[in-house]
C-alpha cells in the first residue's frame, strides 16, 4: 500500500471528457432527488466551499473558457459540483484534518452521510492495513501541502456494476462473488465479462490559498471486462494485482477467488 502521489500540472486539476453532459445531467437528478444522499456541508466550510468555487471559474476561464459555468445552487459546493464531472471534497485542520464540505454525487459504494465531519483516519477506518501503513503518511502529506504543488493518484477496483452512483453496498454472496444477486463466481463463463467492471478513480489534492483548506477531488472512469478483453498485458497486470492483494484487502473488496477465476475465463 502506498499513496502514489505525482506531481500536478494545475492545466489538468480537472478533466473533460465526451461524458461530461451526460454526467452532469446525472448529478442534476441526484441533486434534486437525493440531496441528503449527495451533500454534506458544516457552516465551517462555507468559506473554503465558496474560495473553491472561484478556482474552478478561474480554472474554466484560462483553460475551457468555451464551457458555461455560471450556474448557481445555493450552497458554493454544489454550485461549483454542476460544473464539474468530479466529485467534491472540502477538508480543514483542527486537531486533524476533517471532511467538512462535500458533493460525491459518483461514490463507490461509500456514504456520504457517515464521513462527514470525521478525520481522515476515521474515514479510512475500514481499510486493511490503512492505520498501519497510510495514516501517517497521509497526514504528514496534507500538512506539508503546498497551495502551488498539488498532487494526483489513481485508485482503481474490480467491481459488478456499471453505475456511477453507489452509495451502499450490496449483500456479498458465496464463493467470493462480487455482489450481483444473480451472480456467483462459480457460474462465471466467457459471456460474463461484459458484467465485470474495471473503475478507476483520478483523485488530486489541491491546498487552497486563501483559506488553507485541502480539495480533493474524484474524477470516475469505468470500462467492462470485455471492453478491455483486447488489450492482454491488462488482465496480466489485473490478475497480478488482486493475487498479491493481501487476504484481508481481498475480503474487503469482495476478490477472493476472482483471479483464479478470471484466468479461467481468459484460458
Amino acid at each position: 500500500m502506498a499513496m502514489g502521489l505525482r506531481p500536478l500540472d494545475i492545466s489538468r486539476w480537472l478533466e473533460i471528457d465526451e461524458h461530461r453532459s451526460a454526467q452532469l445531467d446525472l448529478k442534476r437528478r441526484l441533486l434534486e432527488e437525493s440531496r441528503d444522499v449527495v451533500v454534506a456541508t458544516r457552516p465551517e466550510a462555507d468559506a473554503a466551499s465558496a474560495e473553491l468555487l472561484e478556482e474552478i471559474r478561474r480554472w474554466f476561464a484560462t483553460f475551457a473558457p468555451d464551457l458555461e459555468v455560471n450556474s448557481t445552487a445555493g450552497h458554493p459546493i454544489v454550485t461549483a459540483a454542476r460544473v464539474v464531472q468530479e466529485d467534491l471534497c472540502v477538508l480543514l485542520r483542527d486537531d486533524a484534518w476533517r471532511l467538512q464540505a462535500a458533493c460525491v454525487c459518483f461514490p463507490s459504494r461509500w456514504s456520504l452521510a457517515s464521513k462527514i465531519g470525521r478525520t481522515m483516519d476515521q474515514i479510512h477506518a475500514p481499510i486493511p492495513g490503512y492505520g498501519e501503513l497510510l495514516s501517517v503518511p497521509t497526514n504528514a502529506a496534507f500538512d506539508r501541502l503546498k497551495a502551488e504543488r498539488p498532487f494526483w493518484r489513481l485508485n482503481w477496483t474490480l467491481i459488478d456494476d456499471a453505475s456511477l452512483h453507489q452509495p451502499t453496498s450490496p449483500r456479498p454472496l458465496r464463493g467470493g462473488s462480487l455482489g450481483r444477486d444473480d451472480l456467483d463466481l462459480e457460474d462465471l463463463d466467457h459471456d460474463d465479462l461484459d458484467h465485470w467492471f474495471f473503475r478507476v478513480e483520478r483523485q488530486t489534492i489541491r491546498r487552497l490559498p486563501s483559506s488553507g483548506a485541502i480539495v480533493f477531488t474524484i474524477h470516475n472512469y469505468v470500462a467492462s471486462l470485455e471492453q478491455l478483453r483486447g488489450t492482454p498485458e491488462f488482465f496480466e497486470h489485473l490478475q497480478l494485482g488482486i493475487d498479491t492483494t493481501p487476504a484481508p484487502m481481498q475480503e474487503y473488496k469482495g476478490w477472493v477467488g476472482v483471479a483464479r477465476r478470471l484466468r479461467e475465463i481468459l484460458n
